[in-house]
């Protein structure tokens, strides 16, 4: 996390498409202290005046590039589906703004190198919004870990799967919005495991299944990072387990719902020693909102939760996936 802000100042942030995932951070704003969202932007307008006035937006936009000149906006938030960040999120560094962008924050790791240059180019902050690295109950999962609480790590398990039936102009299932399991699900149990233990993945094996249009739908994933085995899932045809588990030679430890965590539990063999229980009031994502805040506060480029090097790593790690799929 940044350190003490020497001079906080109220972020103004802009928002990028009034869908559902905008709609929760906007909702989660509420409880950030040092931001507040005062522009909104979407492809017309009757949508982001009606988002506006939903949320109590001073002003809404037809288009994103007037959002993008607005001079009294700090920060943009990308909401857009996957293959337009690229995009909103160059045009928005381009305007030296800073920017927080829904992950995964491109679809290939070309994309993301040339925004990371461009944001370090031009000055300003740049994050993919990878939540679950700031949530309570992520972050005492880790100080376990490295307290030696579980021992050496041995396994990491994980998966995230729900029904979604199949609409193939949908956004989930649309290869031209870059739908698809591993891009929009796939990216929590991958992330999740790059978390506790960080590295590129060797002896991949993917067992995947794909809906009529040939869009992936089911996706396992075997492999190894350096000595830990990894057990991943994603999946549009069914409802996983939608847990994490740590698994180290003296110990484990459980995360149910890892992506959106409110608890974790610690145990030795069959016994839980310890749990913890995050009873914070929204959904989670007014914890890197503030988190962002306080790292632009304090004049940095990126955040060391979620740095530029474990974005690109991500990116790579699902392009060895995806070329196994």
């Amino acid at each position: 996390m940044g350190g003490p802000m020497t001079q906080s100042i109220v972020l103004k942030w802009g928002i990028v498409s009034t869908g559902r995932i905008a709609d929760k951070f906007c909702q989660d704003m509420a409880y950030v202290e040092n931001g507040e969202v005062t522009a909104v932007a979407a492809r017309n307008l009757k949508s982001a005046s009606d988002f506006a006035a939903k949320h109590k937006i001073d002003k809404a936009y037809e288009s994103y590039q007037t959002l993008f000149d607005d001079q009294d906006i700090d920060i943009i938030y990308i909401a857009t589906p996957h293959n337009f960040h690229f995009k909103h999120v160059r045009d928005a560094l381009s305007a030296g703004k800073h920017v927080l962008c829904e992950k995964p924050i491109t679809i290939s790791s070309k994309e993301f190198s040339t925004l990371s240059a461009l944001a370090k180019k031009k000055n300003v902050f740049l994050m993919e919004a990878m939540w679950t690295y700031f949530l309570p109950s992520l972050l005492k999962a880790k100080q376990w870990v490295n307290e030696g609480r579980i021992g050496t790590i041995k396994h990491i398990k994980a998966d995230f799967g729900y029904l979604v039936p199949y609409e193939p102009e949908g956004r989930m299932y649309n290869p031209d919005l870059a739908g698809g399991c591993l891009f929009d699900m796939g990216i929590y149990p991958i992330a999740l495991a790059q978390y506790f233990n960080s590295g590129p993945l060797d002896g991949v094996i993917v067992k995947t299944q794909f809906a009529p249009n040939n869009v992936e739908n089911d996706v396992a994933i075997l492999a190894s990072s350096g000595d830990v085995t990894l057990s991943l899932a994603t999946s549009f045809q069914c409802r996983l387990h939608n847990a994490a588990l740590i698994i180290g030679d003296k110990g484990y430890i459980k995360i149910p719902n890892f992506w959106r965590a409110k608890s974790c539990s610690l145990y030795q063999l069959d016994e839980k020693i310890a749990e913890f229980k995050d009873n914070s009031p929204g959904s989670g994502l007014h914890f890197e909102a503030t988190a962002v805040g306080v790292a632009i506060n304090n004049n940095q480029l990126e955040h060391s939760n979620m740095p530029h090097s474990v974005s690109l790593l991500l990116q790579q790690q699902l392009e060895t996936i995806r070329s196994n799929c």
